[in-house]
């Protein structure tokens, strides 16, 4: 108790080495800044750019150095034919990225689409931890027929290419919404790419759950609860979850990551955030025609979908380094050596 209360514990251990590893924490502040600018998305598009970035404004124009300039101009091609969306001007209020096809205004949507692009990243790798935490707990602990029952529908899952699988459940919920009992989600509803996306990486965060759970099983303390005939319940609760949820709060990073990248390419394959709404892939999916005379458009979400991983990864590093007392200790004696 004394120990815990003057913050010697193993999480506030941790959270000490984790704050010393500047890598980590760069990653943590840039993720925290393109969490805080998505959510100000609200007050750049009516404030700052004066735009409804989900109305087509072809026929606009636009302030740039006193002058007024038209959103859709004509192509730069030797005969000028065809209208092309301005291209990125650099000002916050003038369309700072440029427009995308529709005149609308690039850098309000990637922030509204960044919205939604982590949310779903964030919701579905919630539930992808949760799901595959009972699946991996249930299966390490039970052992026996149910381990193998588990196991097997893991490896089958495991078997079909993971966007294959998501894509497969996209179609269908996409054509027809999604039916729970009295419940009905329309094709629009995010929870439906949440749950899709959570479901095709359970297997993937399960799998070093059940070696853990499988490893604490035979653990003294554990053989000892048992042989004092604390109920199984309890044991899981008391001695094997909280030495498992390391291992889940290191996960959580990687399966955001791969969330936001699953989401992105439904999006992007228009079987994901369905109109009006947007999201990172849906706004790379509207520069792809433009690829080549406006490519802003697709590459401004391409780069913020990098950097998050990139954060995202980083980020999950520093916690494995600062949650394997083993490997930090190692390391530190190593140093003082």
């Amino acid at each position: 108790m004394t120990g815990t209360g003057s913050g010697t514990g193993p999480w506030q251990r941790a959270g000490r080495r984790l704050a010393r590893n500047r890598g980590a924490m760069a990653a943590l502040a840039v993720l925290l800044a393109v969490t805080a600018a998505c959510l100000l998305a609200p007050v750049y598009a009516r404030d700052v750019a004066h735009t409804d970035p989900f109305t087509s404004n072809v026929a606009g124009t636009l302030m740039v150095d006193g002058r007024a300039v038209d959103i859709m101009q004509p192509d730069d091609n030797p005969l000028h034919l065809g209208l092309s969306p301005i291209g990125p001007t650099w000002r916050p209020s003038a369309d700072l990225l440029g427009a995308d096809s529709q005149g609308r205004d690039v850098a309000a949507r990637l922030l509204y689409g960044g919205r939604n692009s982590l949310l779903i990243g964030a919701s579905a790798a919630l539930l992808c931890i949760v799901l595959a935490g009972g699946v991996g707990i249930v299966s390490g602990y039970m052992g026996g027929v149910v381990d193998a029952v588990l196991s097997r529908i893991m490896d089958i899952m495991w078997a079909v290419p993971v966007y294959l699988f998501a894509i497969s459940l996209s179609i269908v919920t996409v054509s027809q919404g999604l039916r729970l009992g009295p419940v009905t989600l329309a094709s629009d509803n995010l929870l439906i790419p949440i749950g899709i996306i959570a479901l095709v990486y359970v297997p993937y965060a399960a799998r070093p759950v059940r070696g853990r759970v499988m490893a604490l099983r035979r653990s003294e303390f554990v053989t000892a609860a048992r042989g004092l005939g604390v109920p199984g319940y309890r044991i899981v609760l008391r001695d094997i979850l909280p030495n498992v949820t390391d291992t889940l709060v290191v996960l959580a990073p990687l399966m955001m990551a791969l969330s936001l990248m699953a989401e992105s390419a439904l999006s992007f394959l228009s079987i994901g955030v369905q109109a009006p709404a947007a999201s990172w892939g849906t706004i790379i999916q509207d520069g792809e025609g433009l690829i080549y005379t406006r490519p802003m458009v697709a590459v401004a979400p391409g780069l913020a979908i990098m950097v998050v991983v990139l954060a995202l990864n980083v980020l999950g590093d520093g916690l494995r380094d600062a949650l394997d007392v083993r490997d930090a200790e190692g390391r530190d004696a190593g140093g003082r050596a």
